[in-house]
């Protein structure tokens, strides 16, 4: 289809500059301009994540490290057996 349009000169610096980095004509900068746009407006609104909470929950008291074997041992059977 054939028609002229008037864009606005903000419009036309960007379409020029897309034009240029795309290597394109003008015809198939503005088609694809176009086409991103409509798609753009017409895909189906995100809906925003529902929100949720996380509740703290008491894991008990602190294991003791049990990287140092003997640490441990020393811990369970008293200062002593060390």
């Amino acid at each position: 289809m054939r028609t002229t349009i008037t864009l606005d000169s903000d419009i036309a610096a960007r379409l020029e500059g897309f034009r240029k980095r795309q290597d394109q004509t003008f015809k198939e900068a503005l088609n694809t301009a176009l086409r991103a746009g409509l798609d753009r407006l017409e895909a189906p609104e995100k809906k925003p994540a529902k929100r949720y909470t996380l509740h703290a929950v008491s894991l008990g008291p602190r294991l003791p490290n049990l990287d140092n074997v003997a640490d441990v041992l020393a811990t369970i059977e008293g200062e002593d057996t060390k």
